[in-house]
């Protein structure tokens, strides 16, 4: 079972910057694909980035390439989200997720996909 935790979140002004963490609990984390989600009121859940396990492919959703970069630290069993040149548009609350790998990849886009999820952490954007 992998239980995550996510934190991070906060509120910053427009151009400013976040990191997000994700700890996991769990021997077989480092192999999992993980993926950030964020869901901002009245829209649906969306996939902001995605990690494998392996080999440490990524995909981002287009609206955060060349900001947010993803990545992971298997001996702290934790992944990131840094978060640069953030826009009011960024502001939702900011999921991580994680799927085995023997049934999920990379992309892994889709909120289904994934079977473990954290509680979610705030993150707000002033213009």
């Amino acid at each position: 079972q992998v239980q995550l935790v996510e934190s991070g979140g906060g509120s910053v002004q427009a151009g400013g910057s976040l990191r997000l963490s994700c700890a996991a609990s769990g021997r077989t984390f480092s192999v999992y694909v993980v993926g950030w989600f964020r869901q901002a009121p009245g829209k649906e859940r969306e996939c902001v980035a995605t990690i494998s396990g392996s080999d440490g492919r990524t995909r981002y959703l287009d609206s955060v390439k060349g900001r947010f970069t993803i990545s992971r630290d298997n001996a702290k069993n934790t992944v990131y989200l840094q978060m640069n040149s953030l826009k009011p548009e960024d502001t939702a609350v900011y999921y991580c997720a994680a799927g085995s790998p023997r049934t999920i990849a990379v992309p892994a886009t889709r909120v289904e996909e994934y079977d473990h999820w954290g509680q979610g952490t705030q993150v707000t954007v002033s213009s």
